[in-house]
């Protein structure tokens, strides 16, 4: 493991939050949207992160087992797919244009899946995890400043 393994790793988790960040900004403006360039409402995207690869450390007689497992190499966006679990919310407005015209749900406006208050609380996550791999690698940084210093 190189001394600079922690600086990749948080790194890593840096621009894989940075990316999340981006996909909820998305989804909160266009929260209010009814209709995308195929005519159906907006659908909320979602981050799947991946971990990397893990690399093995060596077998220590104090710890057995405890480093089998291996240390990871940071995290990845494995995709960013949308959400089609979660229905569309319906809202009456027999007025606007993009109002459904016959059936059951006629007068209903289909809106947006983008529930404000869930992505909020996604976005402060994503914040606070940047934060954190941010408060590693200058941790990290001053580490290595003070054994420079040492020397």
């Amino acid at each position: 493991m190189g001394s600079f393994t922690s600086i990749g790793i948080a790194s890593s988790g840096l621009t894989a939050q940075r990316t999340r960040l981006d996909v909820i900004s998305n989804n909160l403006a266009n929260a209010d949207a009814t209709r995308t360039a195929d005519g159906k409402p907006f659908r909320r995207s979602r981050v799947i992160f991946r971990p990397e690869e893990q690399f093995r450390f060596y077998k220590t007689p104090f710890l057995p087992g405890a480093l089998d497992r291996g240390v990871g190499k940071g995290v990845r966006v494995d995709k960013i797919e949308e959400d089609f679990q979660t229905k569309p919310q319906l809202k009456w407005d027999p007025t606007h244009p993009d109002a459904v015209k016959t059936g059951p749900q006629a007068g209903y406006v289909e809106l947006s899946n983008v529930n404000i208050v869930n992505e909020m609380v996604d976005m402060i996550s994503a914040s606070r995890s940047y934060e954190a791999n941010l408060t590693l690698i200058n941790g990290s940084k001053q580490m290595f400043m003070k054994a420079l210093e040492i020397r």
